[in-house]
């Protein structure tokens, strides 16, 4: 290496004074510029504590409407899923009509008989399962909530409006009626 390049090239072992120039002016200046606290009235302070409890409404507010919201889509999904286990329900009362009707036939067959009791005991225990009971009619008052009188009977003997005959069963899921009972209702 020459001498000319020796000079040219920056030395590595001095110090250098330009960064500590740098750290002094920017300590000077933070020193000029020292934020004070400004010196409040009693008016600013009572804007600041209106202005608060402006924000203290408004976060009050929104904490109670997103609970409203909460509680309003909990029921909302509970009314649907609801819904939809009852239309499930339905789909299968027609299959509950045939195996009561099978289960009112005479039959010689024993083994066939037991067959239909045992496939009635599986659908009468899945219905359970899944909440669905069945309304409790006959000898009962007629209730229109629950039943639906298709026959009316004239007997002048014992209670009014007595159901004396099920013609369909009916079907609750909880307080919900999935299907009426179909009844026959004395006079």
């Amino acid at each position: 290496m020459s001498e000319k390049e020796k000079k040219e090239m920056p030395r590595t072992d001095a110090p250098e004074a330009q960064p500590v120039r740098e750290e002094t002016a920017r300590a000077e200046t933070e020193a000029e510029t020292e934020v004070r606290p400004p010196v409040r009235t009693e008016e600013a302070w009572e804007a600041l504590a209106a202005e608060r409890d402006d924000y203290k409404d408004r976060y009050l507010r929104l904490a109670a409407e997103y609970d409203n919201y909460r509680k309003r889509t909990r029921r909302e999904r509970d009314a649907l899923h609801a819904e939809a286990r009852a239309g499930a329900v339905e789909k299968f009362l027609p299959v509950y009509d045939n195996l009561e009707r099978a289960l009112a036939q005479s039959t010689e067959d024993e083994a066939y008989r037991r067959g239909v009791e045992l496939t009635m005991k599986g659908m009468t225990d899945a219905l359970a399962g899944v909440g669905v009971s069945v309304i409790e009619a006959l000898g009962k008052p007629f209730d229109p909530a629950l039943h639906d009188a298709v026959v009316h009977v004239s007997d002048d003997s014992g209670e009014e409006n007595l159901v004396v005959e099920v013609l369909q069963t009916g079907f609750v899921m909880g307080d919900r009626v999935v299907r009426h009972s179909m009844v026959k209702v004395k006079n």
